[in-house]
């Protein structure tokens, strides 16, 4: 053996410097044998092949001396090439490490890239020769120093928060005040221009959709479109270098945590979108990229039949989570991105799949039982898209102690309501005062992450523009995307130069930011939706990497933008929008009024009977702010103000009576989506207010007023 290569170490897992070289490791349970291969760094050719002779407990291991951050590697791993066992090594395909932290360029699509020859009568089960080193991606050794320069994520509970859901590219692309240079990039992100424009939103967090790694379908590209969203990854430790506006060999990993360290220092807290369902690698017709020849059984849930894959995703292929070594994998990835790269917490995508035990939706399965004791991973904010497409994977409402859950019956109630849909008020009511129906078994109302729309799906203007999906730019005939959209075009499909219904959809706007951010629980807004971004009807603008996905800023809607962050501000100000705890529907102390109370438009109380009648379309609603029942951190109780809130989703205005004196003794106006000024009008108690049809308005009653 060189005196340069030395056995290394089985810990950590991937590539790592020591500043006198690298230890590399790779697990795989069935290989026969494992290479390394070493590339230049300016043209990608194989400079060394080495092979690793150490092995401890399945994981393959070596130490070389004087290489240095920036090098390009990959694994060839021998063993054998049986479908129909689920075995599918193959040599002449290089291949990723699982615990790359970077990757360096872009995949080539070349029928070398699948393990099987493609076009052969036997599909998968013949056997390609093909070397597919030209055209893959090059797993790159990092150097992890950063300062960070002190940098802590910013002490938000989830009362507290504001999501923003946001694309790295789309966000920056079109942006006039960020250099060229920077648009599309974590940098781009971390410019000024972006910070201050978040900060006089008044968002607390931002979600960003997948930055992990991610492959493009070669079906996309042939289309001329590309995989825009992401949910496709083949490196869970490493930054996608398409979002790097400095390098790929190790720099995109710095612009990641700089962009990181520029958010926190603006008082805002950074969210991954993960997807840990499934890998790039599709089904058995799939490329050949990383573990599917690393060791196809370790890693995917395979049928009876081995030489197939179980489905939950959609998208070909699920990760076996009940696997050790790919438990391992995603926690060790989870606490990669909190320790070194200083996330916040994650969103994790189709999350109903890593809760599968063999065919069932088990809330207890290992994944959670790991990451409720992990003393890193448990104390971070983590969110669940709580459904996946196989049977029984809707799972609103069931997932364990510590979690959050994207609310898609908020959604789905919201939209009904605002667009004439049968609705009662008992369901109205559980949604806006933070879903007490799913969550209060165990979990707070801050447990619902509450959305109107998502980056799947309608934009919040086309949700008021549109009946139906208009996807024909994705070249699938308009097939995909959802068909039940509940949405409502107010009269005409699409733009028009109708005044009455763009003042219409202008309102419908408007209710839906009121409805998400005076309801209960976390309020999540979309970039765009709330400057009127449209995607022209389509619902389902995954492959649109342009002009469909990207926000438009020279045409942003500035009165909505201005009434977003109104709303945002008064949320923020006002605790008995962000309450901690439950409604308990009692007097609170030293006083006879109820913490919440439903008013009819004459002004009388609500009876059960109210509660069940279909198509519900109005109901005012009083918040006491004596009625907070929490503290704050010194202890103190939590007072606001009260606040009168009436919804009225008829198309005719209403007349609403103010409650008696002791409910408050003057009232002013706050918010009234019926306009979008800042008209303020006083009222006394018992007076009407008249509320416009499809409408919301919200009267504060401020606590110094009833002295």
């Amino acid at each position: 053996m060189s005196t340069n290569i030395l056995p290394g170490k089985p810990f950590p897992l991937g590539s790592t410097w020591d500043g006198e070289g690298v230890n590399f490791t790779l697990y795989s349970e069935n290989a026969e044998m494992v290479e390394l291969c070493l590339f230049d760094a300016e043209k990608s050719k194989e400079t060394a092949t080495i092979k690793l002779t150490e092995k401890t407990d399945f994981i393959w291991h070596i130490y070389i001396k004087k290489i240095m951050p920036g090098q390009l590697y990959g694994f060839r791993v021998h063993g054998p090439y049986e479908p129909e066992n689920g075995h599918r090594f193959n040599h002449n395909k290089l291949l990723l490490d699982p615990y790359a932290k970077a990757i360096a360029g872009a995949i080539e699509w070349d029928d070398a890239l699948f393990g099987y020859e493609v076009g052969h009568p036997d599909e998968d089960l013949s056997f390609s020769d093909a070397d597919s080193a030209p055209f893959i991606p090059k797993s790159v050794v990092i150097d992890p120093n950063f300062n960070w320069e002190n940098d802590s994520s910013p002490s938000l509970a989830y009362y507290n928060t504001t999501i923003y859901e946001m694309h790295v590219k789309g966000f920056t692309q079109l942006h006039p005040q960020i250099p060229e240079a920077l648009r599309g990039t974590y940098a781009g992100i971390a410019h000024p221009a972006s910070i201050k424009y978040l900060k006089e939103l008044g968002v607390t967090a931002v979600e960003l959709m997948p930055v992990h790694h991610f492959i493009s379908d070669r079906y996309l590209k042939e289309r001329g479109l590309s995989n825009y969203w992401g949910y496709n990854t083949i490196g869970f430790f490493a930054p996608d270098a398409r979002y790097s506006s400095g390098g790929v060999k190790g720099e995109q990993v710095n612009e990641f945590k700089h962009m990181v360290k520029e958010l926190h220092k603006a008082g805002m807290q950074v969210i991954l979108d993960v997807v840990y369902n499934h890998t790039a690698e599709g089904n058995h017709l799939g490329p050949t990229l990383s573990f599917k020849g690393i060791d196809n059984v370790s890693y995917y849930r395979l049928t009876d039949d081995k030489r197939y894959y179980n489905d939950y995703t959609g998208t070909g292929n699920t990760l076996n989570a009940n696997l050790p070594n790919v438990l391992r994998l995603m926690m060790d990835s989870l606490r990669y991105w909190i320790t070194e790269m200083h996330v916040d917490g994650f969103r994790f995508d189709l999350a109903s799949t890593l809760a599968r035990e063999l065919h069932e939706v088990n809330r207890l399965s290992a994944f959670f039982d790991i990451i409720h004791q992990d003393p890193v991973i448990s104390q971070v904010k983590l969110i669940a898209e709580p459904w996946d497409v196989g049977e029984g994977g809707y799972q609103v409402g069931k997932f364990p102690l510590g979690w959050a859950e994207w609310n898609g019956k908020f959604r789905d109630c919201i939209r009904d309501y605002w667009s004439g849909s049968e609705n009662t008020l008992a369901e109205f009511a559980d949604r806006i005062t933070g879903s007490a129906d799913l969550y209060k078994d165990y979990r707070r109302p801050t447990a619902s992450i509450n959305l109107i729309t998502a980056h799947d799906g309608f934009t919040l203007n086309d949700l008021v523009s549109y009946n139906e999906k208009h996807n024909e730019a994705n070249g699938e005939g308009n097939n995909d995307g959802e068909n039940h959209n509940r949405s409502w075009n107010c009269g005409v499909e699409g733009p028009t130069d109708d005044h009455d219904i763009n003042m219409l959809r202008a309102r419908q706007k408007r209710n839906f930011l009121a409805t998400l951010f005076l309801s209960q629980g976390v309020p999540m807004l979309v970039a765009g939706d709330e400057i009127g971004r449209t995607q022209l009807g389509n619902n389902n603008a995954y492959c649109q990497d342009n002009e469909i996905s990207w926000l438009n800023w020279p045409s942003a809607d500035q009165e909505l933008l201005t009434f977003t962050r109104k709303l945002i501000k008064l949320r923020r100000e006002h605790s008995v929008f962000s309450r901690k705890n439950w409604f308990k529907g009692v007097a609170a102390k030293d006083t006879k009024i109820e913490d919440i109370a439903w008013f009819l438009p004459d002004g009388t109380q609500m009876e059960e009977t109210h509660w069940s009648e279909n198509f519900a379309k109005s109901v005012a609603i009083y918040l006491s702010g004596q009625g907070i029942h929490s503290v704050d951190s010194d202890g103190n109780p939590v007072i606001d103000d009260n606040f009168y809130l009436v919804f009225n989703a008829h198309d005719q205005g209403l007349d609403y009576c103010l409650p008696p004196e002791n409910y408050g003794r003057k009232w002013k106006t706050v918010i009234d989506t019926a306009t979008s000024g800042n008209e303020e009008k006083i009222y006394q108690p018992g007076e009407s207010v008249h509320v416009e049809g499809r409408s919301v308005v919200l009267l504060q009653n401020e606590t110094n007023s009833n002295d």
